[in-house]
């Protein structure tokens, strides 16, 4: 379900725009709003739905499983350290969901101590920086009637 702005809410804060994964959220400096440039690549994170302290991020449903009359709202309530999901449906129905917030600060990640330092060497390498230099393949035995032939 990719996500849409409110413009009339958008302060042009830039959070929806540092967090989104796909690069596709953008400032308009003529607006100092933000837009979702292309909606249709959107990863549907809703990374940015939920760290807009403005609520002028929302959600565009799919008609084919969301159709016209829903409503998809979201509330951040981060003295509770929760986001609160609510959904209704085009026939009046309201589920209602809460999840922990699970963000961490930024720069706060780190590797674990055994997967030490990547040698900047191999950035270019396509193993991922814990991965052996070699992956391990098996030689698989050969059948019987491959042998045979050979033979």
């Amino acid at each position: 379900m990719p996500t849409f702005v409110y413009s009339s809410r958008c302060v042009g804060c830039g959070d929806c725009i540092d967090i989104c994964p796909g690069d596709l959220m953008r400032f308009d400096p003529k607006t100092r709003k933000a837009y979702n440039a292309e909606p249709d690549m959107c990863w549907e994170c809703l990374n940015c739905v939920k760290v807009c302290h403005r609520y002028a991020m929302d959600v565009r449903g799919y008609a084919d499983f969301v159709p016209m009359g829903h409503g998809i709202s979201v509330l951040r309530d981060e003295k509770e350290n929760k986001v609160y999901w609510k959904i209704r449906y085009r026939n009046g129905a309201v589920k209602e969901f809460a999840f922990p917030i699970r963000t961490t600060p930024w720069g706060s990640i780190r590797p674990p101590q055994s997967y030490g330092e990547p040698d900047k060497s191999r950035l270019r390498d396509e193993y991922l920086s814990a991965e052996p230099d070699k992956l391990y393949v098996p030689e698989l035995p050969r059948p019987r009637e491959v042998i045979a032939r050979e033979e």
